[in-house]
């Protein structure tokens, strides 16, 4: 690979040891937002009301179900005490993408035995599409390929990076008819699913990589990422001048997600082209860009998405942000009341580049308005069952 590793000293992924004061204003950020209950992304004027009623859709989840029960089965008492949280654990929002060990909980897959990670994995594989599954293998995949290109290791031995340090919480207990979800946290790669009856939410998700593909090591060959790329592309490569001056906000890129880790309650206000002032072509290609990022999931949770994005396109909004070539770093933004799409190139952080590179990837996809991580379910099952709030 042409990429040239930073020269950083190792740190732990396993322990947290003593942070530094970058990791330690990152903890401080995390408890300072959870001073403040789940509002949600919203925009300057609040929260709109009423977006996500707990009614029947249909979905047969009984395979989610089973999959966790398998898991929880081939777990000792130690583990099952660990790998468990309360249904309204604070434990959803303390979720980190460096790296580093940090707010870490759950069980972590590389202490587990091999048939216990495929268990493990088949809770998250069950809400996913092949292609969202892939992908996410691939981000661990090619964590495995940094820890082989930079041969990283703590103090006490363990690899600082690898393709198993990834942890899986499990919240609530898995009901057809009580909430309960999971979480599965570690370096670029995190979900967030919460299930009650046959509805289900599977946001925050947030994906990202760097590298984008291994062309040496145990996984040559794996590429991500790069479908969210193209057809954001050629997105707005097919507008016109008089829409690209509308839908690219700035020239200069942002410091990062604007709703990353930590940004649960974020302000963000419509930026951008609108849905109703692209062709019928145009609107063609900004669905197609909604789909990449909706098509991770099972081919029926998606479609149930997709039908609640259909919803409100009148008011959904595309934005822009860096250059719009191909050779070109870029962010941009898909935001709607039910969804908001988020994507950038970043700087380097395990490999030279104190600029945004395009080796290096975030994506996010979001719930606005209070129902990331299930919490308007959460809130109406408990008003409609008051006895188990």
């Amino acid at each position: 690979m042409a990429l040239e590793l930073r020269n950083t000293p190792p740190s732990s992924s396993r322990t947290l040891g003593e942070p530094s004061e970058r990791h330690q204003a990152m903890i401080d950020g995390c408890n300072e937002q959870l001073r403040e209950p789940v509002t949600g992304v919203r925009t300057s004027n609040g929260v709109i009301e009423g977006l996500f009623p707990l009614v029947s859709t249909g979905l047969d989840l009984t395979s989610a179900l089973v999959a966790q029960d398998r898991f929880i089965c081939s777990l000792n008492a130690d583990e099952i005490t660990s790998v468990r949280f309360p249904i309204d654990s604070d434990e959803w929002r303390r979720w980190s993408n460096i790296h580093r060990f940090l707010l870490r909980h759950g069980l972590l897959l590389d202490e587990l035995n091999s048939d216990q990670r495929e268990l493990a994995l088949a809770i998250v594989s069950d809400v996913l599409s092949p292609g969202g599954l892939s992908e996410s293998r691939g981000v661990m995949q090619l964590n495995e390929t940094i820890q082989e290109i930079s041969e990283r290791f703590d103090q006490n031995g363990f690899p600082e990076f690898g393709e198993w340090m990834y942890w899986i919480s499990l919240m609530g207990e898995a009901s057809p008819t009580e909430p309960w979800g999971w979480q599965f946290d570690g370096h670029h790669l995190n979900i967030n699913c919460f299930i009650v009856n046959d509805q289900i939410v599977v946001t925050p998700f947030f994906l990202g990589s760097e590298p984008l593909e291994a062309d040496i090591g145990k996984y040559a060959g794996v590429k991500i990422l790069d479908r969210e790329e193209r057809v954001a592309l050629e997105l707005i490569g097919a507008l016109n001048d008089e829409q690209r001056d509308i839908a690219v906000v700035s020239a200069t890129m942002p410091p990062g997600l604007f709703t990353g880790a930590f940004r649960d309650n974020a302000v963000l206000d419509y930026e951008g082209i609108s849905y109703g002032a692209l062709s019928s072509e145009q609107q063609r290609r900004l669905l197609e860009l909604i789909e990449v990022y909706v098509g991770r999931l099972r081919s029926d949770i998606a479609k149930i998405k997709m039908d609640e994005v259909r919803q409100h396109l009148g008011d959904t909004y595309f934005s822009w942000m860096g250059g719009t070539t191909t050779e070109d770093v870029f962010y941009y933004r898909v935001h709607s009341p039910v969804i908001l799409l988020e994507f950038d190139h970043e700087a380097g952080i395990v490999f030279q580049g104190a600029e945004p590179m395009k080796s290096h990837i975030h994506t996010m996809m979001r719930t606005p308005n209070g129902n990331d991580y299930g919490k308007d379910y959460l809130r109406q099952h408990r008003e409609q069952h008051p006895h188990h709030a």
